[in-house]
């Protein structure tokens, strides 16, 4: 069993103990996660498609911790005029763990 959620403006397809990545999300004290925006559920013998979401579709999750992505630079650069500037960042994810599908 398998769906398509959508967070942080993006979709991901996760199925149970799939550990993701996605945007920085705002926790309750227990550590979970629901997510609503379940676009396409496959539990293997039946599918079912959103318009453009999944009516009673829930994924829930767990949060696991706060993590950091690679390090991004900006570089800038004009020759001849002595101006360079770097920039680094870093962006900062939820690590989750799905625990449940609910189709």
């Amino acid at each position: 069993m398998y769906a398509i959620i959508e967070t942080g403006g993006k979709q991901y397809r996760v199925q149970k103990g799939d550990v993701i990545d996605v945007e920085l999300l705002e926790t309750n004290a227990q550590g979970m996660v629901d997510f609503n925006h379940v676009l396409f559920v496959n539990d293997g013998s039946a599918i079912k498609v959103g318009n453009p979401y999944v009516k009673a579709g829930l994924v829930r999750a767990e949060f696991l911790q706060e993590v950091k992505g690679p390090k991004e630079i900006a570089f800038k650069y004009k020759r001849r005029k002595r101006i360079r500037r770097k920039v680094g960042h870093r962006q900062r994810y939820s690590r989750i763990k799905i625990t449940e599908i609910v189709g």
